[in-house]
């Protein structure tokens, strides 16, 4: 069963706007782990939602590393 990648853009009520590829869908919360926060690269095969917190946790290194890059004097 093929593994789809996504990542939480934000949180809309009770959906998760989530990218998926080069569009967005909106995903019932309700549906995706409870812990679930903006920025979590989570992946969805059949009917489970997983977050991976290893890549989340890269991905976000790496946006503060470009960010800090940009806000060197």
């Amino acid at each position: 069963m093929k593994k789809i990648k996504g990542i939480i853009d934000r949180i809309e009520g009770e959906y998760a706007v989530v990218e998926i590829g080069n569009e967005t869908r909106d995903i019932l919360r309700s549906i995706l782990p409870k812990n679930v926060q903006t920025g979590d690269v989570v992946y969805f095969q059949g009917d489970e939602v997983l977050v991976d917190k290893e890549q989340t946790e890269k991905r976000r290194k790496e946006i503060e590393d470009l960010m800090d890059e940009i806000w060197e004097d």
